[in-house]
């Protein structure tokens, strides 16, 4: 069996190699003939897979994207062939959460904000949108939940209790993070779904995030609002166009990066994982492995707090694990001469916050850490 791979899904190789024979590709670069002896192909949220990529790989059976979205792929063109096709949804739902809250620590300590004060807006309510959601629990922050699509299920009958909000309600609280899919069609398109006439009526001190989409924020827009001096604060992962960035618009940013928010090195791998049982699953054998094996301790093993828990100690271990400074920095510092697709697949190595144990001496106990998903230990 010849198993394609992009060459950026962590242990695709400890994973697979015993399935049959691998070829790792570039995920941008891929074409038809590169693949036309292919029994499985997986991919990233780069590759365009449709009938232009596979019209040349007649015994292909099994396609598996090692991503959340499913947007880049040909689902009906799979279907007409036969080919069964596979995604990670939820893989990396916690690093970009962890992003999120590693963004707004940043700000806080930038801006003086009190963090418990905030309302945050959470465009999308899925499983990244789901994990935010929990985090900022954990931290006593109000947030706010807008999905039109799950709030439908819930009304015909789903066991889905949270409340939802209208999404201009949910686009005015302090802080808006949005975690959508791209649709372009449809009642619920997300394309340009925050357009020149939203943006405007953002407010000077609101703070826009975005991790999931380029597409979602009209980027054009969003420019020619900050040149007229709107002060939004934007934390902008993802691009239109990408990897042909709108670099006009890396100044008026507080934080810039490569898509990278959920590029964890848990987040990316749980993906080769779960396209992994997916494949014993097709093929009737036992699934021999998991990530445990592989995963190599963090660098940061372990956390002492011998004082009480609040936004400045918030602050330390969360960026002790993960400082989002230092992907704005390389971002602003290559992206013109190494290129947005280099940056990603030469991302350094990132943990997420359940790679570290943290230690509570008794004075200083607090579930908040084992809640944001530190593990937790005691004295």
């Amino acid at each position: 069996m010849n198993i394609f791979y992009d060459e950026n899904m962590p242990f695709a190789h400890e994973f697979f190699s015993e399935l049959g024979n691998l070829y790792p590709f570039s995920g941008r670069e891929l074409q038809a003939q590169d693949i036309k002896n292919a029994d499985v192909l997986l991919v990233r949220s780069i590759t365009q897979v449709n009938e232009a990529l596979l019209k040349q790989a007649p015994q292909l059976k099994f396609v598996g994207t090692a991503t959340i979205g499913t947007d880049h792929i040909d689902q009906e063109y799979l279907k007409q062939q036969s080919i069964s096709f596979h995604s990670a949804p939820g893989c990396n739902a916690i690093s970009v959460a962890e992003y999120v809250l590693s963004a707004l620590v940043v700000l806080a300590e930038r801006y003086l904000i009190n963090l418990s004060t905030l309302t945050v807006g959470i465009v999308g309510a899925g499983n990244t949108g789901t994990r935010l959601a929990e985090k900022l629990s954990a931290l006593n922050i109000h947030f706010k939940l807008c999905d039109p699509i799950l709030e439908a299920k819930q009304k015909q009958g789903s066991n889905d209790t949270r409340q939802y909000y209208p999404l201009e309600e949910v686009l005015a609280c302090d802080v808006i993070s949005i975690h959508v899919p791209k649709t372009v069609t449809g009642e619920h398109r997300t394309v340009k779904l925050l357009d020149q006439q939203r943006l405007l009526n953002l407010r000077p001190e609101q703070i826009l995030i975005s991790a999931c989409r380029g597409e979602v924020i009209d980027n054009h827009a969003l420019l020619r609002l900050k040149e007229q001096g709107h002060g939004v604060k934007l934390v902008l992962d993802v691009w239109e166009g990408e990897p042909n960035v709108l670099q006009a618009l890396i100044p008026y940013t507080e934080i810039a990066t490569a898509h990278i928010a959920g590029y964890s090195l848990e987040g990316k791998a749980r993906g080769s994982e779960m396209l992994y049982q997916a494949l014993c699953n097709e093929l009737k054998i036992a699934q021999k492995f998991q990530l445990n094996d592989f995963l190599p301790a963090a660098n940061i093993s372990s956390i002492e707090i011998t004082q009480q828990f609040d936004q400045i100690v918030l602050n330390q271990i969360v960026k002790m694990v993960y400082d989002v400074r230092r992907d704005d920095a390389i971002f602003r510092q290559q992206l013109s001469e190494q290129g947005f697709d280099t940056i990603r697949k030469t991302y350094p190595a990132r943990r997420e916050f359940s790679s570290v144990s943290v230690t509570l001496s008794p004075n200083a106990y607090s579930d908040v850490p084992h809640r944001l998903g530190f593990t937790k230990t005691s004295n």
